[in-house]
């Protein structure tokens, strides 16, 4: 069974910011002779590795709402400040902009299961309506 996680985007306005500053973190980097790949550090492993990696996504809160996830790859042990383990998420360089549902903040990540997952936009969802007018719409019960 496939087991997602979801987590908050702290510090983003919209999809597009992440998508943005990814990249730039992608490239540089790709300039300083680092494995250039996409990833998120968090505190704690999750523990069910298997279920997660076997299709498993991280989606992300922006702005109180799920609006973008990105498969998961792997998840590896990465050594912190003082020794400290922490977790590196491995994403793929995909961006699924989802149906944006609102989700109350919380600490760190959870686990999210297949059925509470939203759905992807189509590309035409993506294209018809700008981001800041989307949450606006959703704001008002519009969407």
């Amino acid at each position: 069974m496939v087991l997602h996680l979801i987590k908050l985007c702290v510090g983003i306005s919209e999809p597009r910011e992440l998508i943005d500053r990814q990249l730039a973190r992608f490239r540089a980097r790709e300039v300083a002779g680092e494995p250039s790949e996409y990833y998120h550090v968090t505190r704690s492993t999750p523990r069910r590795r298997g279920e997660i990696l076997a299709g498993g996504s991280l989606y992300w809160v922006i702005k109180g709402k799920v609006q973008l996830r990105q498969p998961i790859i792997d998840m590896r042990a990465k050594s912190g400040v003082n020794g400290i383990n922490h977790c590196q998420i491995v994403l793929a360089p995909i961006h699924m902009f989802t149906n944006p549902i609102p989700k109350r903040a919380f600490q760190g990540w959870r686990y999210l299961s297949a059925q509470d997952a939203p759905d992807d936009l189509s590309k035409a969802d993506e294209s018809e309506i700008p981001c800041k007018l989307k949450r606006e719409l959703a704001e008002l019960g519009l969407l």
